[in-house]
């Protein structure tokens, strides 16, 4: 009997590159999940050690023939990380901190069965042309990125008409390394 892949994430972006990577999942329960870590932690663990915390508080057991994942991503600009935005003027400040530079974006994944945990993390480089201030409000008042680490999404208009170079994995963009999970899923069911 096959393994069940539990998806346990409200991010659209993850259930559509699953979907269009072929991998099947089922989703997860709803639940909330702290999204504190410690301060004194190196930015790059933070995504990984966030993906592990969710995993630790999903809210049923897991049995014989589940995969739980979770997964966070997380925005890196000179060791600060860029978080959701909790307000336009947030999201503006961010993208205005990111126009005309390279950033790192981390994404972390977990995950676990009823005997394992596995997890790591894997980075990509984002490259922004600057924009204007006009480019940048239009965008933030049109997609309202406010769910998106860094106050963007690349699948959107400010991927394609502001992002110069990308370096690595284009789904760790997006929130989820497809081709290292791939790989990581017959790892963990052995």
């Amino acid at each position: 009997m096959r393994n069940t892949l539990i998806l346990a994430s409200s991010s659209p972006r993850r259930k559509e590159l699953l979907t269009i990577a072929g991998i099947p999942f089922v989703e997860g329960l709803c639940y909330k999940c702290d999204e504190s870590y410690p301060a004194d932690m190196p930015t790059h663990a933070v995504a990984e050690y966030l993906a592990s915390k969710k995993s630790n508080l999903y809210p049923k057991e897991i049995s014989e023939k589940q995969i739980l994942l979770t997964a966070d991503t997380v925005v890196i600009l000179n060791e600060e990380i860029l978080g959701k935005p909790t307000n336009r003027e947030e999201a503006i400040k961010m993208l205005a901190k990111l126009s005309g530079k390279k950033h790192e974006v981390v994404t972390g994944v977990c995950l676990r069965t009823k005997n394992k945990k596995f997890s790591f993390s894997d980075s990509s480089y984002v490259y922004f042309a600057p924009m204007s201030i006009e480019e940048i409000e239009d965008y933030v008042d049109t997609c309202k990125p406010y769910d998106k680490a860094g106050a963007y999404g690349v699948q959107e208009k400010i991927g394609y008409t502001c992002i110069e170079k990308i370096e690595g994995l284009y789904s760790n963009i997006m929130g989820l390394p497809v081709q290292r999970l791939y790989k990581a899923l017959f790892s963990i069911k052995n």
